[in-house]
């Protein structure tokens, strides 16, 4: 795992959220995204400096997210930097989503 996805992690494990379980590495359809929480069909990617300089990489990103999202599941997206520069900015963003989006008991 990256650091940036290793720091984040360290957020999200153990049902740190709100309570809610996230997995790492999560299969969805054909693909696999960096953090996943079944409960509140949120994805999480942690998007490091490849994403912006590999020819192709934003437009596949871009039909993968959308393919997703096709079958009901949000995206938020960070960029590595924002992860080494504001671990406590991201991980209240993702805390602000779970209290936002919080339908049942977590799990």
């Amino acid at each position: 795992m990256p650091d940036g996805e290793r720091i984040l992690w360290s957020k999200l494990n153990r049902k740190q959220m709100n309570g809610y379980r996230f997995r790492r590495q999560a299969s969805i359809g054909k693909y696999i995204v960096d953090f996943y929480c079944p409960k509140l069909k949120l994805a999480i990617e942690v998007d490091g400096d490849q994403h912006f300089w590999k020819r192709g990489t934003i437009e596949y990103d871009q039909k993968r997210q959308k393919e997703i999202e096709s079958l009901g599941i949000k995206f938020l997206r960070f960029e590595t930097y924002e992860i080494y520069k504001n671990i406590d900015g991201v991980a209240n963003t993702i805390w602000l989503y779970t209290e936002k989006n919080s339908k049942a008991t977590p799990s």
